[in-house]
């Protein structure tokens, strides 16, 4: 199927053939004619699936009859997207801006962190779209600066992320402002309980699409683990990025004072590299994304918070320095690698009192992750016997040997360390 077979109008069309998109997602093949119905949708569908294009598409062609011809007139807000982090909110913006370069449509966004006078002065007028993170957009609606009963689309994205970093009082606050006669789409990556419950307050009959794919993991993306004592993982992390072959990691850890230690342990091995979290200034967490994308910097060390919204083509590696506690993640940190075509490596630091963590994962994904040996930062003998022999981890199908991007061939027991490409 291409776009033209989504009955788009012929702006939008050539605003896709001009970023060179084709064909849609499974998301997006399913989501985008339910939406023009103006029928409420619950979407369900891992990271990098193409979620912001599903909504931004449709929403851009019901707003388009409606657009503002006259320069002075000001324009009321017609549609709110709300989402969890100021770079996802200036993501989305920027889909929309390249979505609706031909229509007409204007869009902003507001988040904070910055001063409001800019955002407000882009307000001054009125946008059509409007993408918001939750604190920003209550303050300015509590100065009268923003007003929601025009909204005709409303948006919830990240709905899992927003209830992870307590925004649910927020949504609430936000919803009781909106007009009762609404389209209200809700995007999730996860759908826990929570989350339904949520979807049923706010949602009228709304149609559930869930993209699944056969495999939770892409595959062009290589998968290792290796075995390490969590003493020595920022010794291990050091000689792995000392490979030359590796251009780009995004390197995860649980919390905002891990990633900034972990980032001060590989600037002093002269690693270059940037942390991004909550407690970075929005200019901060900008200039480390920009100077990581222009490659200035070969190592963005992040939280899973803080990593939603980043979206870079060409990511060769990522490194899971602390494995995370709930399996879904794990598809969505690596899903941030292989994307367009592209291969990539996952890699994955083990300690004794993770291995639970990791036996989690493996169930979900259905395969058995390849263990590197021989690296030199091995667990303690007094730790080995913590850790759950991975034969003995049930999965669905049989696991597949690996294929590297150099060799095509499968992996055999390495004979000294392997780091990233190539043996």
């Amino acid at each position: 199927m291409s776009f033209e077979n989504l009955n788009l109008i012929q702006p939008i069309l050539k605003a896709l053939a001009d970023e060179r998109y084709t064909t849609p997602t499974p998301i997006q093949e399913q989501a985008i004619p339910v939406i023009l119905q103006q029928k409420d949708l619950i979407g369900c569908a891992q990271t990098g699936t193409g979620k912001t294009a599903a909504f931004a598409v449709p929403i851009l062609q019901l707003l388009y009859p409606q657009r503002n011809t006259g320069k002075k007139t000001y324009r009321h807000i017609k549609s709110l997207i709300l989402t969890p982090t100021r770079e996802l909110a200036l993501q989305i913006a920027d889909s929309f801006s390249v979505y609706g370069q031909h229509t007409g449509l204007t869009n902003t966004v507001v988040f904070g962190g910055v001063s409001q006078r800019n955002q407000e002065d882009k307000l001054r007028f009125g946008v059509d779209v409007l993408i918001a993170t939750p604190g920003r957009l209550l303050d300015l609606m509590n100065q009268k600066i923003i007003g929601l009963e025009h909204v005709q689309i409303f948006v919830l994205d990240e709905a899992d992320r927003m209830l992870d970093m307590g925004f649910i009082h927020d949504i609430k606050k936000v919803l009781v402002k909106l007009p009762v006669r609404r389209q209200t789409l809700l995007f999730s990556a996860t759908m826990p309980r929570e989350i339904i419950s949520l979807a049923n307050s706010m949602l009228n009959s709304p149609t559930k699409i869930v993209v699944t794919p056969d495999e939770p993991t892409v595959d062009a993306i290589q998968q290792r683990v290796y075995f390490v004592s969590k003493q020595n993982k920022k010794e291990l992390l050091v000689d792995v990025l000392k490979d030359k072959s590796i251009d780009s990691a995004l390197v995860f850890t649980r919390t905002k004072h891990g990633a900034d230690h972990v980032t001060r342990i590989l600037n002093k091995a002269k690693i270059r590299a940037s942390a991004i979290h909550g407690n970075k200034s929005q200019n901060a967490r900008q200039h480390a994304l920009d100077s990581f994308k222009k490659k200035e910097i070969r190592v963005l060390v992040a939280t899973d918070i803080a990593a939603r919204g980043i979206d870079i083509d060409e990511l060769s590696h990522v490194i899971n320095y602390e494995i995370p506690n709930i399996p879904e993640t794990y598809i969505h940190r690596i899903g941030r690698t292989g994307r367009a075509g592209q291969n990539g490596i996952a890699l994955s630091f083990c300690d004794a009192e993770e291995k639970a963590y990791l036996k989690d994962i493996q169930k979900l994904i259905s395969f058995t992750i390849p263990v590197v040996n021989d690296h030199g930062y091995d667990l303690l003998e007094s730790e080995k016997s913590v850790v759950t022999p991975f034969e003995k981890v049930q999965v669905k199908r049989s696991s597949k040997p690996s294929k590297p991007a150099e060799s095509g061939k499968p992996v055999q027991k390495p004979k000294k360390k392997w780091f990233g490409r190539g043996r």
